[in-house]
């Protein structure tokens, strides 16, 4: 039996008065309706389709609507316009002002709105948009450009809202210069170095060649799609956009702290700071300056406490406290606590290592394409036009392992209450996930053989159907994948379900997941390994 003064100081102080209120508002269910991290209008997964016949169009509209839209060219500089005749309406300023505008404040509409009313001379000043010129050009016949400093009639001689004169030789060098420079064209000012008045898409239009004003849209419409915080985010199909954006405000969201410490402390009962056990025996010691003595069970003062409480291991007072029901709540509410932690844990971990898995597949791909196909092209004495079988099933593997990715984000919010659906679900991705082991592991390391070796190789071509094969197969694995999740997986039944758990029970004894995308095979939280929560003994 270990002394009191040999006991170690079994406490580690959290954050103060953390107990203090109703610590359960902390847990999250991922799949109640409460607007912890975000609005929860998002709604289920569908699919629409024209079709003329009447059973489709009412087959149809008991689908619910993607939650996203794929946008074609035409549609973004669709878009890009509504933008800018926005802005230019309201503001009442030209649309090569209003382009300028958005452009600096990353094409958001509401943005540029909010700072004009609230400091219109300030954003003209920082952006460039001059409400009148800054030098006054004289009514002589000719006028003297400020660049080549040659006299010339004013025909020749332009400027830009500043007045700067330049004639229209200089001009088109300058812009030509900026254009071929790159993007850095869409913040063009004004040729003089003291200027800071802004060159916007009129004067391209006026001075640019046709191939230099092509450069510039193409430029501009890139910037709407790359600094439109509506656009960041990488294709997620096929998950909708408002999960995404409680997945990954989940992710960086100080919730799963506040669950951890729920799950694996308690409340000294004297000053309320959250406690985490890591020894084992049952004497606490809170930090300073509280250092209140309590049993970590019953929370009951350690004075009171000794052999005949249980010792340091046990106490009879809690499980005496049990068997009444009066811990029912707090326990209840830890449990809570700690399944919710180990859940998102689950499908994080399986979530982040599938994106690892996706970068690594991509560098590969890379390496692929610029220094093992021509190598293998001289090995195998094979075209490289006819190793394009190993290019697609690379590029394959990169697609599919960012729509698993995004699979584990879907099924973290799908409903506990929904089996048959969840059911399902498991069996599509643990189909498709199992497909792209198998593709990855023969790209990867059956690849490998044929490139170490000293040439050609008769068991090559036998590797080119196997790859090509597993490559289509997968494909249809994720395809399958793809479509259910897209329908809200609004055709299982329990007779679906049913079958698929057999299939699922039979393949799972024979098949599983290499790692390399992941912890194991499918969505359920009981199948993978998960973070040890549990405390931690001498």
């Amino acid at each position: 039996m270990e002394s009191d003064d040999d006991m170690v100081d079994d406490s580690v102080s959290m954050e103060d008065d953390f107990y203090s209120g109703d610590y359960s508002d902390y847990y999250d269910d991922p799949n109640d309706n409460d607007n912890d991290y975000c609005s929860d209008d998002d709604g289920d997964y569908g699919l629409l389709e024209d079709d003329d016949d009447d059973d489709q169009d009412a087959l149809v509209s008991r689908r619910p609507q993607l939650g996203y839209t794929v946008l074609n060219e035409a549609d973004i500089k669709q878009r890009q316009e509504d933008d800018i005749s926005k802005v230019s309406t309201v503001l009442s300023i030209s649309r090569f002002d209003a382009t300028i505008l958005l452009r600096h404040y990353n094409w958001s509409v509401s943005k540029v709105h909010d700072e004009w009313f609230a400091d219109e001379e300030g954003v003209r000043q920082s952006v460039g948009l001059l409400e009148r010129p800054v030098v006054q050009l004289s009514n002589a016949r000719e006028l003297t450009c400020g660049i080549c400093f040659e006299s010339l009639p004013r025909d020749y001689i332009t400027s830009a809202a500043c007045d700067h004169p330049f004639c229209r030789a200089c001009w088109g060098g300058y812009i030509s210069s900026t254009i071929n420079d790159g993007p850095g064209c869409l913040s063009l000012r004004c040729p003089d170095p003291s200027c800071n008045a802004a060159v916007g898409q009129d004067m391209i239009d006026k001075l640019a060649t046709c191939e230099e004003k092509e450069k510039y849209s193409r430029y501009l419409l890139r910037s709407y799609i790359e600094d439109n915080r509506k656009c960041t985010e990488e294709p997620h199909r096929p998950v909708d956009c408002n999960t995404v954006a409680k997945w990954i405000l989940k992710n960086g969201a100080e919730s799963e702290n506040m669950n951890w410490i729920l799950a694996n402390s308690k409340p000294c009962p004297k000053c309320k700071r959250p406690i985490e056990k890591n020894q084992g025996c049952m004497h606490m010691t809170c930090t300073p300056p509280c250092k209140f003595e309590f049993c970590w069970l019953c929370l009951g003062g350690w004075a009171e406490h000794g052999e005949r409480t249980g010792g340091f291991y046990a106490c009879n007072r809690y499980e005496a406290a049990k068997q009444e029901g009066v811990y029912d709540e707090a326990e209840r509410r830890r449990e809570m606590a700690k399944n919710s932690l180990e859940k998102y844990t689950h499908y994080y971990e399986r979530w982040a290592s599938n994106q690892l898995s996706r970068q690594k597949a991509l560098s590969d791909l890379n390496q692929m394409q610029t220094v093992q196909l021509e190598k293998l092209s001289d090995l195998q004495c094979t075209p490289e036009s006819q190793l394009k079988f190993i290019t697609e099933a690379w590029l394959q593997i990169v697609e599919c392992r960012r729509v698993l990715k995004w699979t584990y984000a879907y099924g973290y919010y799908l409903p506990e209450d929904e089996h048959a659906k969840r059911q399902f679900f498991e069996y599509l991705q643990g189909e498709a996930e199992f497909g792209l082991e198998r593709l990855h592991q023969c790209a990867e390391k059956e690849l490998n053989k044929f490139l170490s070796g000293d040439g050609p190789s008769k068991e090559f071509d036998d590797f080119r159907s196997k790859l090509a094969g597993l490559t289509s197969v997968t494909k249809n694995y994720f395809e399958n994948l793809v479509r259910a999740l897209e329908n809200g997986l609004s055709d299982v039944d329990s007779q679906a379900a049913a079958a698929c758990s057999k299939t699922t029970s039979s393949k799972n004894t024979g098949a599983t997941s290499k790692g390399r995308g992941g912890k194991g095979k499918g969505g359920s939280k009981t199948g993978g390994s998960s973070r040890n929560v549990d405390d931690t003994s001498n």
